[in-house]
């Protein structure tokens, strides 16, 4: 995805034109608004379920659904984004199984909660593969009178018969895990069958699992998350498992997992405690239980063994035991029995990203390691070799994201996604040995994207660094302000916007004439860890300047107005659209909010917002706070400001992001005499939508929303 020149620097340096005057323009931050809960009044709605909090969300469920759901446009856009979702003809993602079968997870109209189900190889390359299934979830939530949303299985290697499967209650993070055998279409009786938690479970061998959840009173982190690893064997109670590890009530989490050669066998536990959501301690497990800290920097990823070599990614400027000097975004490999035995043994350097390079994506068929590399955010994959790690890419098209999907152990295939803002999405079967790959499946276009075409552009922020973005968009599009826009940004955690196919985007949005854009802040992955940090905690208005900057871009370009420029985001995406919301409110007309934090000097006590003071700072620490305040959107919510109606949303069931933030979020603003528009799906978690009915319908608000506030309004004069 490259960029092309930037024009933004022109605008900012004009003297005299709007503008130039609307750059100059900020909002006044209020004072004094919910400093302290004592002075916050509508605390009350924090309560997830209490019986007033859910009176008012009813009402409010009430008020936003009839307008929107009576608008005229709804139906249409509804019936459309089901049948989109629905849809039989998207692509079965498959995951590489050892006897050369492939799994897939499966939903639609008919089932939608799921399938879990299998075919062979061949059959699967064919137009209509011979489907056998493992699990019916619908069946199971049916049978079970339960809202179970199917959240993966770990199958014991090498035969992965034995599998732990994870079921949630309504989309929450939280999961049962539960014994199956995938051979006889059974729950193994007096099986393992852990409650209801946050963690997860991962097999040692058919009778031992290293096991990381809610133990009772004091085994849970402030985030929320396992404080303790403990060795589960059959027949034990979880109060009868071993501790094998113990974090601190500060930490973020504390989990464990097995490294895995080609052929199944472990060749080490290791137990992993986040000290912060970036900071992480790896610990190995020894034969006598005991544990080892390994000498790895606190800001790493353990990525992949393979050959014997292990593959770990540097965050992180670092000097190794061996003395050798490695730099942020290096992967490096070590001989992992050699390192085991002796941590000052030298590691090799397999790839230094360029400036503007990120690897995205790490994994590893049996021979070979597998890297997925984005260059000014177009994708590449390419196959190192262990040994001397010399490197080639792997045949697929250009200019499009690529993503590495299931690799084999049994032998160098892997699965490759394609996919493109207006190419649609297209799976291919690669040999890593070979170089040579094959599209095998293909989504048929979803939308009418005749005469689109997709710009890079870049705007200077306020600092003046070059922000990428993407616009979706006609090639007869009006420069003169009048087009009707769609503004996506996320901008933290290192999260990269990779160019994706959207049918609903394109379906619901750009073939009904309106632009697309997508900002590449600061705060995100598309450059590797130093474009995420260069936005962390104090630095974190970096990221708010870099989606300014991009929104007045185009409208200096011409090619949208406030008006008609409207903007949306999720999670810290939704703390995105309230510091735009509370810092720019003249630059837009529209905004939508999704399950989205907003009261952030409360967000460190609310479900697992503790884990994330990494990225935003503490603020119960004076000098944290302070720079927290000056952006929070909660606080900064005042009354007198051009404040378009703003779309918010959010789920009871997310154990995530509480719903209180949204919630708060539209109380203050309806306090303050704005109009705004709420809803509160009652299941969904995190992702707002425990099956496709529901996700189709939060699309399709949505959507009526953006077309009310953006497609309504008279072109510029």
């Amino acid at each position: 995805m490259t960029r092309s020149t930037a024009l933004a620097a022109l605008f900012l340096a004009l003297t005299g034109s709007p503008i130039a005057a609307m750059a100059q323009t900020t909002q006044t931050p209020p004072s004094g608004f919910a400093q302290t809960e004592a002075a916050d009044p509508y605390l009350w709605l924090e309560e997830v379920e209490g019986e007033r909090a859910m009176a008012w969300v009813a009402d409010q469920n009430t008020r936003s659904l009839g307008v929107l759901q009576g608008d005229p446009r709804y139906a249409a856009l509804h019936e459309q984004a089901l049948a989109l979702v629905q849809a039989q003809d998207r692509i079965p993602m498959p995951g590489f199984n050892r006897d050369g079968t492939v799994d897939n997870f499966w939903q639609d109209e008919t089932h939608v909660r799921g399938l879990w189900r299998r075919t062979t190889l061949d059959s699967y390359r064919t137009e209509t593969p011979v489907w056998e299934t493992i699990l019916d979830i619908d069946a199971l939530a049916e049978a079970e009178g339960k809202n179970w949303v199917y959240k993966g299985a770990a199958c014991l290697e090498p035969d992965q018969r034995l599998c732990l499967i994870s079921l949630s209650d309504g989309g929450k993070d939280a999961v049962v895990t539960r014994e199956y055998d995938s051979a006889a279409r059974a729950f193994v009786a007096g099986g393992f069958d852990l409650p209801e938690s946050k963690g997860d479970a991962v097999w040692i061998d058919a009778d031992t699992l290293l096991v990381a959840q809610d133990f009772g009173p004091g085994t849970m982190t402030s985030s929320g998350y396992p404080m303790i690893v403990k060795r589960l064997k059959r027949g034990q109670t979880l109060d009868q498992a071993q501790t094998l590890f113990t974090g601190q009530p500060t930490d973020v989490s504390v989990n464990g997992y097995t490294l895995r050669d080609a052929d199944g066998a472990i060749q080490a536990t290791l137990i992993t405690r986040a000290v912060t959501f970036y900071e992480i301690e790896t610990w190995r497990l020894n034969a006598d239980g005991t544990t080892t800290q390994l000498p790895l920097p606190p800001k790493s990823d353990v990525n992949a063994l393979v050959k014997g070599q292990l593959i770990v990614t540097t965050k992180q400027d670092w000097t190794a035991p061996s003395g050798q000097e490695f730099q942020t975004g290096d992967v490096i490999s070590f001989d992992l029995d050699a390192w085991l035995a002796d941590p000052t043994t030298m590691a090799r350097l397999v790839l230094r990203p360029g400036p503007r390079q990120s690897v995205e994506e790490i994994s590893s068929t049996r021979d070979s390691l597998i890297i997925g590399l984005f260059e000014n955010v177009r994708g590449s994959i390419r196959v190192y070799e262990p040994g001397d790690w010399s490197f080639r890419p792997l045949d697929l098209p250009q200019n499009v994201t690529v993503g590495i999907g299931s690799t084999s152990k049994s032998d160098d295939q892997l699965f490759v996604s394609v996919a493109g803002y207006l190419t649609p999405s297209s799976l291919w079967l690669a040999d890593a040995q070979t170089g040579e790959a094959a599209s095998i499946k293909s989504v048929p276009a979803k939308f009418d994207a005749e005469g689109m075409t997709v710009d890079q552009f870049e705007a200077t922020s306020a600092d003046g660094t070059a922000i990428p973005y993407f616009v979706v968009h006609r090639d007869a599009m009006p420069m003169d302000g009048s087009n009707p826009t769609l503004l996506y940004g996320y901008g933290g955690f290192q999260v990269s916007l990779l160019p994706s196919y959207s049918p609903t985007v394109g379906k619901l949005w750009l073939e009904r004439g309106g632009v697309y854009v997508v900002a590449n802040t600061r705060g995100g992955g598309e450059f590797g860890p130093a474009w995420h940090d260069a936005a962390l905690q104090q630095n974190r208005q970096r990221a708010h300047e870099d989606f300014q900057a991009v929104a007045l871009d185009l409208i200096a370009r011409g090619i949208t107005s406030q008006p008609h420029l409207g903007i949306m985001g999720g999670s810290q995406g939704g703390l995105f659209m309230g510091a735009m919301l509370t810092q720019r409110p003249d630059l837009i007309n529209a905004a939508v909010i999704q399950v989205p934090l907003f009261d952030m000097l409360r967000f460190h006590k609310l479900l697992a917002g503790a884990s994330w003071i990494g990225e935003y700072g503490d603020p119960d620490i004076a000098e944290q706070r302070a720079w927290i305040a000056e952006y929070s959107p909660y606080q900064r919510l005042a009354a007198g400001q051009p404040y378009p109606e703003v779309f918010i949303h959010t789920s009871t069931k997310d154990d995530r992001v509480h719903p209180g933030h949204a919630r708060k979020a539209a109380a203050r603003l309806e306090e303050l005499g704005y109009p705004v528009l709420f809803y509160e799906n009652t299941d969904g978690g995190h992702a707002a939508g425990a099956n496709l009915r529901e996700t189709a319908r939060r699309i399709a608000l949505e959507y009526t929303y953006l077309s009310r506030r953006l497609m309504d309004q008279p072109a510029q004069e």
